[in-house]
């Protein structure tokens, strides 16, 4: 694990994979949630416009908005002190134009204090990313199922696995790097394919159903703690069960109230 005492860097990724060392990466929205995740050690932490679903219960990251991120992504970095924190560009805020990518970016740049930017695509989006980094916008791609063409990918599923289809994505990868993004997120690619990428690039691979041997890992942070029951996918690894926790605690306290146990004496000022 890297300097724990200053704030991570996107060098500090970059000498991670160099050394082989796993980069640990979960999604925040709050501050609440962003102070727990960097006191316990997380790497990189993605302000996602999952939080578009799992906050504001819509059934795709499209509508999402820029002042959303914005909202979001301020939450995050004001908590945090040492994890990279990274805010997704949402859908449409950099796709129609490369000014209106720049602008954005850096809209979101200042208005945050978060050091970096996710957007997803990777041979039609590089001269984007390249037109970004090459103005001092630090950029994290994300190729194979990129949720933003959701609709036009036929679905969440698994891209990657016809030889075509797996020569597209590793086009796409290499696009990410050669344009400067400084990693990429490889999402639902089948593992020898992710395998492959993650040995072939130089930047950092952080894998989200895509295997182990990426360079690190991401998990949506409600989906890993078991907030989210309804939501079941091979890749996911529930580390706790929230659900039934605070169904439990609410029931507890609901019984409190209706029978006078709460508040107590030791609850209430004289």
């Amino acid at each position: 694990m890297s300097d724990t005492t200053r704030p991570m860097t996107t060098r500090d990724l970059f000498a991670m994979k160099r050394a082989g060392t796993r980069i640990v990466s979960l999604t925040a929205y709050d501050a609440l949630m962003a102070r727990m995740l960097d006191s316990s050690g997380v790497d990189v932490i993605l302000v996602g416009d999952s939080v578009n679903q799992v906050v504001a219960g819509r059934s795709t990251t499209l509508s999402a908005t820029l002042d959303q991120m914005i909202y979001h992504g301020r939450a995050v970095q004001g908590a945090v002190h040492r994890a990279l924190v990274v805010v997704d560009l949402p859908f449409l805020s950099y796709q129609v134009t490369i000014e209106d990518a720049i602008r954005n970016a850096g809209r979101v740049m200042q208005a945050t204090g978060a050091p970096a930017v996710k957007l997803e695509g990777g041979v039609t989006m590089a001269p984007t990313i390249r037109a970004l980094v090459d103005r001092g916008i630090p950029v994290m791609g994300h190729v194979g199922l990129t949720p933003q063409s959701v609709h036009a990918l036929g679905g969440y599923r698994v891209q990657g696995r016809e030889a075509a289809a797996a020569e597209r994505l590793m086009a796409d990868a290499r696009a990410v790097e050669e344009a400067g993004a400084f990693s990429v997120v490889l999402e639902l690619v089948p593992a020898p394919l992710a395998a492959r990428v993650t040995k072939e690039l130089t930047i950092p691979t952080i894998g989200i159903g895509a295997g182990a041997d990426c360079d690190g890992q991401v998990l949506v942070l409600p989906d890993m703690l078991g907030m989210n029951p309804g939501f079941a996918v091979k890749f996911l690894k529930r580390y706790a069960d929230l659900d039934g926790i605070i169904r439990a605690a609410v029931s507890a306290f609901g019984e409190d109230v209706r029978s006078g146990k709460y508040p107590g004496q030791e609850h209430s000022f004289e």
